[in-house]
């Protein structure tokens, strides 16, 4: 995470933090650096570290509208079992529609303009929604549990 901190630093993101060891970084930039900080960081992180990950980012806007518009906060209660998958491209929600055509039973889904909300009752690593979700986005998609999301939005408003 030092690294990681560092590179973001170097790549002239400001106000620079991650959360624990969860490979989640939180940065300040400006609009036209904010646009391209995905594929930046991401093609960064190879050259500079070795490390081949995606790089998916959110917009302070976008994660606000992810956590206020849960439509699963009633249901979904156990937050480790609770996955929001985000989606690299948006118009990737279509290739899901027909998952949200099936029945998941306990599972539900739901989407959202970049995102899918995935209770898992019995578990995530099992979980066949998580896995139909995966399968059908590969790596053009990253989920986090619930908690996590929440830490990042408080995170963000402790600036």
């Amino acid at each position: 995470m030092v690294e990681l901190r560092a590179l973001a630093g170097e790549l002239g993101y400001t106000n620079v933090r991650t959360l624990r060891n969860s490979g989640n970084l939180i940065f300040d930039t400006t609009p036209a650096k904010g646009r391209i900080a995905s594929k930046r960081i991401e093609k960064e992180l190879y050259s500079r570290l070795n490390v081949a990950a995606r790089v998916i980012t959110l917009t302070v806007e976008e994660l606000d509208k992810i956590i206020t518009g849960n439509p699963l906060g009633e249901t979904a209660t156990e937050f480790s079992r609770f996955l929001v998958a985000i989606l690299e491209n948006p118009e990737d929600q279509s290739l899901l529609l027909p998952l949200t055509k099936q029945e998941w039973t306990p599972e539900i889904i739901a989407l959202d303009n970049r995102v899918a909300y995935l209770w898992c009752p019995g578990g995530v690593l099992a979980s066949p929604l998580a896995i139909a979700v995966n399968g059908v986005l590969g790596e053009n998609v990253t989920t986090r549990n619930w908690t996590t999301m929440l830490k990042i939005d408080q995170m963000i408003k402790k600036k």
